[in-house]
């Protein structure tokens, strides 16, 4: 089985293992929906995956009902949503760690965050911070991280990830939590919070974005100076 990376959106092994990196399972009937297909051909593709090592069968007991099978991705499968970092990225921020400390660490991730957000400014453009939100997503989504949005109330706007860009920096050095956080909130232009993280054993990252006033922050953002 190839998962060639030319190939990976428009397969349906990459579709149903995006559905669970989404969702944190799927069942059988889910995949038909998805991908509009029989059971007979929902289940080759399930027997394909399990047999390299990218899923594994559970039975799930929830509320009264009988008990049912659903899919969840292994870490084999794990990785490949990750971006991986090189090695040499992780080794310098430990050196920098060990020879600067964590403050002077910290001062140049921040310097990388307002680098990598200038380049995302690029394609958030709108006025209106609930689009700006969605174009965020988009722009991630394009760099390889599964994203989306909603309006969670008239004061929040919520973006979630799927999947961390920074792993395996961010197993080991939180401070790249941080750094994630600070690059949204200046992209948007708004002020973020990250409510649910990855690290913490979360299906996904949520950052929280707010304001005293939708309209108060989209105007901000029209200021960011990017």
């Amino acid at each position: 089985m190839t998962l060639a990376p030319f190939s990976k959106k428009e397969s349906p092994l990459w579709r149903i293992l995006e559905q669970m990196q989404r969702h944190g399972s799927a069942t059988i009937r889910e995949l038909e929906e998805l991908l509009g297909i029989t059971t007979t051909a929902v289940r080759q593709h399930l027997n394909g995956l399990q047999l390299e090592g990218y899923i594994e069968r559970r039975t799930v007991h929830a509320g009264v009902g009988r008990p049912h099978h659903a899919y969840f991705l292994t870490p084999r499968a794990q990785d490949l949503f990750a971006c991986h970092c090189d090695d040499l990225a992780l080794t310098l921020l430990e050196e920098v760690l060990a020879i600067e400390g964590r403050e002077r660490a910290v001062m140049l991730l921040d310097r990388v965050g307002t680098r990598l957000a200038s380049k995302y400014a690029s394609l958030v453009k709108s006025n209106v911070l609930e689009e700006r939100v969605q174009q965020m997503a988009r722009a991630l989504n394009h760099n390889g991280v599964l994203a989306d949005s909603h309006i969670q109330d008239e004061d929040v706007i919520i973006l979630r990830t799927y999947n961390c860009p920074y792993h395996e920096l961010a197993q080991g050095h939180r401070e790249i939590c941080e750094m994630d956080k600070a690059m949204i909130s200046k992209v948007v232009g708004a002020e973020v919070e990250l409510s649910n993280c990855m690290m913490d054993g979360h299906a996904g990252c949520v950052f929280q974005v707010s304001g005293a006033k939708l309209a108060q922050a989209a105007l901000a953002a029209t200021q960011n100076g990017f």
